[in-house]
This record gives structure tokens, C-alpha cells and sequence, in this order.
């Protein structure tokens, strides 16, 4: 699902698309002979899955019977909408694919309620930090393509203060203790990540918990993921789960919702800020001074 532009366009557009096929009560296989394109193509389409050309959903439009009318506007709006390049764009040659689907939903989204284990959330993070994470874990990257995704991890991270058409991004994030207790570069990347994690931490619209040791490890909390909300409620929440094999995707309703009660329980067995900033504070003391 490549994602070199905005998303929201797209999944708005493929959920009108998908809307007006079935109140038609049309197939895929029908609607895409009409078209003279595969049912693939049309399938993508109504997925949100690549970049939507205008001469199909002209197409579409006019096979619908909407030609001339406000929705038909508002579909080729969307079109251009989803047309337009992401600034991640400049670093497709470097990032995966699974990667510019994340970056997509993280500029777009209103809220986005993280979870991590063993590293820190990537929001969050010092320059040394990401670099030396990905130093660690990804060793066969050349340096040069390292130091791409590293200024791709802090571009990412302006959704934090400012963002075109969006207000900043609303971070929750959840980290495992031992987050801050792994060693990430060096020492002295670690004590000056953990001075950034404090300082960042108090901002109005960050806020930072620790899921301590002491708590019962609890289904969500071996693997990483993010929860993305969006402000338009015609916006499906979206959960990205990621792996050392890359992100999975999930959007089915049902399975969104119990993700979201799996992370307001880590949410609330986790420390409260101020309880975060003082293990913080007590780590960095006892193991990165």
C-alpha cells in the first residue's frame, strides 16, 4: 500500500467508491468491465491502495449516475487531495513501504496513542538515539541510508509543534521500563535521551508513562503499535502493529476497539507523568550519569 501522499483523501474517496458500487449492487467483476480495467485495479481503489487517477473516477462517476452533482465534486476534490506529494516523499529511495503508510497516518492523525518495547517512541527521540538504534538493529543499513531514516525520525517529529492544515499531533505514549533502561549508542546518548524524554514530556499535548516492571505483563504489551485517531468521524481509527518483519495494518472495527481497551489498560496500569519523569531522573542517575 504505497503512501507517498495524504491518506485521509484516499480512504475517504475509497469509502464513497465502495459505497456507491454496493448501492448500486454492482460486482467488482461488473463495474471494472464497464471500465475496461482489471477487478484488481478497482479493487486498490476502493482500498485506499495507491495513488486514485482521475479518468477512473470520472469513469465511475458517470457509470454511477452522479455526473454534474455536488458528490461528484467532492469526489474530484478528493482526487487532488490524494495527489499531492508527502514530505516523506523526498525519502521513499530510503524508507519501506509499510514505513510510508505509518508516516501517512502519523501526519494526518489527531491523536496517536503509542506503545514501545524495548526502545523509546520514536517521536521522542534525540538524533544520537535513533542513530545508534539503528546502528544496533539494522547494522547491513549503509551509512548513508541510516542517516536519511534519522532525519526522516526527526522531520516526523515537527507533527509534534506544527503541522499544515492540522493542528499538533495529540502524542500518548506508553513505554516499557525497559526502555530506559536499554543501552542505545552509549552512555552518554542515553543520559542526554533521557534529559530530552523529561523536557519533552511536559509539553501540553505529550504526554509520557512508563509501564514499570512490578506490573503483569499483559496481552498488548510484548510488541509495539500505534493507535490513530482522527478528528473527521467519517475517519476510521487505524492500528499499526509493528514487528522485526515490519508493520500489519488493522482497520476492522471490532478488532480496532478491543486494541483500544488492551491500551487503555496498559494506559492505566502504567506510572503517572510526574511518577515517569522521577523513574526517569532515578535511572539516568543509577545507570547513565
Amino acid at each position: 500500500m504505497p503512501a507517498q501522499g495524504p491518506i485521509i483523501p484516499r480512504r475517504r474517496l475509497a469509502d464513497e467508491l465502495r459505497r456507491l458500487r454496493e448501492e448500486a449492487g454492482l460486482t467488482l467483476e461488473h463495474v471494472a468491465g464497464e471500465l475496461l480495467i482489471s477487478t484488481s485495479k478497482l479493487s486498490r481503489l476502493e482500498n485506499a491502495q495507491g495513488s486514485p487517477q482521475a479518468r477512473d473516477v470520472r469513469d465511475l462517476i458517470k457509470l454511477y449516475g452522479i455526473d454534474q452533482t455536488k458528490l461528484a465534486e467532492r469526489l474530484m476534490r478528493l482526487v487532488r487531495s490524494a495527489g499531492r506529494q508527502g514530505w516523506w516523499a523526498d525519502y521513499s529511495h530510503a524508507m519501506p513501504t509499510d514505513l510510508s503508510v505509518f508516516v501517512a497516518f502519523e501526519t494526518e492523525a489527531s491523536i496517536a496513542r503509542v506503545y514501545t518495547i524495548p526502545v523509546l517512541p520514536a517521536l521522542l527521540q534525540t538524533a544520537d538515539y535513533a542513530r545508534g538504534q539503528y546502528h544496533s538493529m539494522e547494522p547491513w543499513r549503509p551509512p548513508a541510508e541510516i542517516e536519511q531514516l534519522v532525519q526522516v525520525r526527526i522531520s516526523r517529529q515537527s507533527a509534534l509543534d506544527k503541522r499544515d492544515g492540522y493542528p499538533p499531533l495529540k502524542l500518548i505514549a506508553v513505554a516499557h521500563e525497559s526502555a530506559l533502561r536499554q543501552l542505545v549508542g552509549s552512555h552518554a546518548v542515553m543520559h542526554d535521551q533521557l534529559d530530552h524524554l523529561i523536557e519533552r514530556s511536559t509539553e501540553p499535548n505529550i504526554e509520557f508513562r512508563v509501564l514499570p516492571f512490578k506490573t503483569p505483563p499483559s496481552l498488548t504489551s510484548t510488541c509495539m503499535y500505534a493507535y490513530f485517531e482522527f478528528n473527521d468521524a467519517l475517519d476510521r481509527d487505524v492500528v499499526h502493529i509493528e514487528t522485526h518483519a515490519g508493520f500489519r495494518y488493522i482497520e476492522t472495527p471490532d478488532t480496532v476497539h478491543r486494541y483500544r481497551r488492551h491500551y487503555d489498560d496498559l494506559h492505566s496500569n502504567a506510572l503517572s507523568p510526574d511518577e515517569s519523569r522521577n523513574l526517569i531522573r532515578t535511572i539516568q542517575a543509577e545507570n547513565f550519569s
